[in-house]
């Protein structure tokens, strides 16, 4: 039996990758607001912080869609 191919292996670094990216960005977000909450920060600041959690999220959900393109090719 073959192992797994050369894309197999690249599509599963890059799911892998997204997980990666989508905890951190979870755990950052929640971290930073609870720090920001505890040391009395401006909402700007929360808000600016929001602003990158949503960036990071919306790269994983590009690079989501590209792997689901890909497989289905």
């Amino acid at each position: 039996m073959p192992g797994p191919s050369a894309s197999d292996l690249q599509r599963g670094r890059q799911v892998r990758l997204v997980a990666v990216v989508i905890a951190a960005t979870m755990i950052l977000w929640m971290g930073g607001q609870w720090l920001g909450g505890q040391l009395g920060l401006e909402a700007r600041f929360a808000f600016l912080l929001d602003l990158a959690a949503i960036a990071g999220f919306i790269w994983a959900l590009a690079v989501t869609y590209q792997i689901w393109r890909k497989s289905r090719a």
